[in-house]
């Protein structure tokens, strides 16, 4: 503890790294606001729903169990590894904020109504705090779990465990028909530019995320 202690106050006693750390805090407050606001209006907006070649031709599986707390144990994780080594939360979180905030932009301007047989999803969950019904393109569940697959990609433990919840969510959100089949595949095509994105908007902060390296 004592030796984490020290860490942390050699990393934050730079103003520089204390600055893109609160940055990254204020980013990600501001992205979840727009994300909020997006997808009521989309759901709001929501229109009829379309066929799609997926959907149409399977059954509708239970898998809110995944959907929820999928969702909540990799998040928990993400926490764990930005609280190990403090240096990564501002790459991290502002990474995250940009992937919400481009998101929020294609939610608003898109507004398909829900497939009809999609799972029931208790309002009263987690997650239904971050999605609202019309928040359909692209998929956060496929897109966020790749997006950190690159993130940590030199560890490579990391990189394919991220990349199996990406794949494990996105078929997942199929199954229980949450997501049409363009936004679990766009998702991962859109995600790629995001993190490139954030390679060039972020330098300062993937500086600081490399300085300690992406081992656990």
């Amino acid at each position: 503890m004592k030796k984490y202690a020290e860490n942390c106050k050699r990393i934050f006693s730079d103003h520089n790294n204390l600055r893109l750390t609160l940055e990254s805090f204020a980013l990600i407050i501001l992205s979840l606001i727009a994300n909020a606001v997006a997808s009521e209006y989309a759901t709001e907006k929501a229109s009829n729903f379309v066929t799609d070649i997926i959907l149409s031709n399977i059954r509708v599986y239970d898998v809110d169990w995944i959907f929820n707390y999928g969702a909540i144990v990799f998040w928990i994780f993400i926490i764990f590894l930005c609280i190990k080594k403090p240096a990564r939360i501002a790459f991290v979180l502002k990474s995250t904020a940009l992937f919400i905030l481009i998101r929020s932009v294609f939610i608003s301007i898109t507004h398909l109504g829900a497939f009809p047989t999609q799972i029931y999803i208790d309002p009263t969950s987690f997650v239904s705090n971050f999605t609202f019904g019309g928040d359909l393109f692209f998929s956060g569940h496929t897109g966020l779990p790749f997006l950190m697959s690159y993130i940590f990609w030199k560890d490579i433990r990391l990189r394919i465990l991220f990349m199996a919840l990406s794949i494990i969510f996105g078929v997942s959100v199929l199954m229980g028909h949450l997501h049409y089949s363009i936004d679990v595949l766009a998702a991962f095509f859109i995600t790629y530019t995001i993190y490139h994105m954030a390679l060039y908007l972020f330098r300062e902060d993937k500086k600081l995320f490399d300085s300690i390296g992406c081992k656990i």
